[in-house]
């Protein structure tokens, strides 16, 4: 079974953490791994390059010269292909590039890319990953500290986290993203991988146990709300609130996960109907 060492927020390796051997220790599927990236490059463009062919091209609506008696070829527009300012033969058209790649070749792809960071040691476990406010000089300090090496870094947070966000995004090497935005080009494109706990608990649900994203979700921070409601509350007027995550930026679809109020109040269950 695959294992990994758990560093805290100063660097340190505290702890031996064991990996789920369907999603950290399958073989490297090379060839999976070609068809899924290549499907994810062509489904990025957008497809709207275009040319005009000689019936598009404004002008050249009378023949240029007469048919005989010139010495030259005969011509009947000066926008034929040959002339300048003429159509384009065969030049791009607008149309879409789509490829479908199935789902289980696509968490074929995500296992062997997170396969091959645990076999080369380039997957990093921090027990928690958070900041108490916005800080580039903080996180560059946690980076120095972790074993990067001043490579390009991916963080997988489980959540989206504003000040983990915030902190990273003027750091050219080093991006941020959502657990449920990964893909295989993210992975494969970043030299190191640093996700928490959770987020490696959230990978084994969805790519071992099959799953769904919300459910994952669900289960894990249902996990850590019951560990909460245990302990005895200590400031707070006990009103039951549900209060969503900080929205997702633009782009991203981010899985909204309910968390306490300031005031303590405890965590209500999730839907877990939308399919992964």
């Amino acid at each position: 079974m695959p294992s990994t060492k758990v560093y805290n927020m100063a660097g340190e390796a505290v702890e031996d953490l064991e990996l789920s051997e369907q999603v950290f220790g399958v073989v490297p599927n090379v060839s999976v791994l070609h068809q899924v990236v290549t499907a994810q490059l062509v489904n990025r463009r957008q497809g709207n390059a275009s040319t005009k062919t000689r019936s598009e091209v404004s002008g050249g609506g009378r023949k240029p010269y007469k048919q005989k008696g010139t010495g030259n070829a005969r011509q009947g527009s000066t926008r034929a292909p040959q002339y300048r300012h003429g159509g384009v033969v065969w030049g791009p058209r607008p149309h879409p590039y789509h490829h479908d790649v199935p789902k289980k070749m696509r968490r074929l792809a995500i296992r062997s890319a997170l396969s091959d960071k645990v076999a080369n040691a380039s997957l990093i476990v921090v027990n928690e990953l958070g900041m108490e406010s916005p800080s580039t000089k903080g996180m560059l300090k946690l980076l120095a500290q972790l074993p990067t090496a001043g490579k390009r870094v991916l963080m997988m947070l489980p959540q989206r986290d504003e000040n983990v966000v915030l902190s990273i995004r003027n750091i050219p090497l080093a991006k941020a993203q959502h657990v449920a935005s990964i893909n295989v080009i993210e992975l494969l494109k970043h030299d190191y991988v640093i996700m928490p706990i959770k987020t490696v608990r959230w990978l084994e649900l969805v790519f071992g146990e099959g799953l769904s994203a919300d459910a994952a979700t669900a289960q894990i921070f249902d996990t850590v709300s019951t560990t909460e409601s245990a302990m005895p509350a200590t400031t707070g007027s006990g009103v039951l609130t549900t209060e969503p995550l900080i929205a997702p930026a633009q782009g991203e679809t981010l899985p909204l996960v309910p968390s306490p109020s300031e005031d303590g109040a405890t965590r209500a269950t999730p839907s877990t109907d939308s399919e992964a």
